[in-house]
C-alpha cells in the first residue's frame, strides 16, 4: 500500500516539474517579445496558456486522490496540501505571461516604442525567481526557498525604477502614451509574477518545515 502511495507521490513530483517548466517557459518568451515584439508568437504564447490550466487541474485531482483515498498524515499531507496551494499561483504565473503576451500582440499606431532595458531585466529577474522556487520545490530545499522571498525585493526595486523612467518618457513623449501605459502594466504583471514565486518558495518552506509566513509572527 505505501509503495504505491510512494508511486504517487513520485508523480505528483513529476507533474509539479512539469507544470513549472510550462510556466518557465512562458515567462521566458514573454522577455523575447519584449524585445521582438513578434505577433504571432505572441499569439502562440496565450494560446500556449491553456496547457497550463490543463495541468493544473490534473494536479488537483492527482492531490485530492491522494487526500481523499490514502488518508496521508503529518510530512505526507503538507507536501499535498502545500502542491494545491503552489499550482494556484503557478496558474495566476501562467495567466500573467500570456497577459503580457496578449499587450505585444496588440497593433501600434504611429511609432513603436522600444521598451526600457530596466523591463528587461526585471522579467529576467521575476523568471529567476519562478524557476529558483520550483526548485526549491523539487530539491525540498528551505535555503533556496528563503533566497527566492528575499528575491522578491530586487524585482520591487526594478518595479518602482520602471515606473520612474516610464514617467520621465511620458512627459517628454506624450505621443507614445498608451503605449507607455501597456509598458506599466507589463511591469505590473511581472511584480505580481514575483509575488506569486514568493508565494510558492513559502509553501515550500511549509511543506518541508511545517512552519508558514504567519507562524513567525
Amino acid at each position: 500500500m505505501r509503495s504505491h502511495f510512494d508511486e504517487q507521490l513520485h508523480r505528483l513530483n513529476e507533474e509539479m516539474i512539469h507544470m513549472g517548466s510550462l510556466i518557465e517557459h512562458a515567462i521566458e518568451q514573454a522577455c523575447v517579445l519584449m524585445v521582438s515584439r513578434d505577433a504571432e508568437e505572441a499569439r502562440a504564447v496565450i494560446a500556449r496558456d491553456t496547457e497550463v490550466d490543463r495541468k493544473e487541474r490534473e494536479i488537483e485531482t492527482l492531490c485530492l486522490r491522494l487526500i481523499l483515498m490514502q488518508q496521508p498524515v503529518a510530512r505526507d499531507l503538507r507536501l499535498i496540501s502545500s502542491a494545491l496551494k503552489m499550482i494556484t499561483d503557478m496558474e495566476r504565473i501562467g495567466d500573467q505571461a500570456a497577459d503580457i503576451a496578449e499587450i505585444i500582440s496588440m497593433p501600434v499606431k504611429g511609432q513603436r516604442y522600444i521598451y526600457p532595458e530596466l523591463l528587461q531585466k526585471m522579467g529576467q529577474a521575476a523568471g529567476q525567481m519562478v524557476n529558483r522556487a520550483v526548485d526549491a520545490f523539487v530539491r525540498r530545499d528551505v535555503e533556496l526557498a528563503h533566497d527566492v522571498i528575499e528575491s522578491d525585493d530586487v524585482v520591487d526595486a526594478f518595479f518602482t525604477d520602471v515606473k520612474k523612467e516610464l514617467l520621465q518618457t511620458m512627459k517628454k513623449h506624450t505621443d507614445f502614451g498608451m503605449q507607455l501605459l501597456d509598458a506599466l502594466m507589463i511591469a505590473k504583471y511581472l511584480e505580481r509574477i514575483g509575488d506569486h514565486a514568493c508565494n510558492i518558495a513559502e509553501w515550500v518552506e511549509y511543506a518541508v518545515t511545517g512552519i508558514y509566513k504567519g507562524d513567525k509572527l
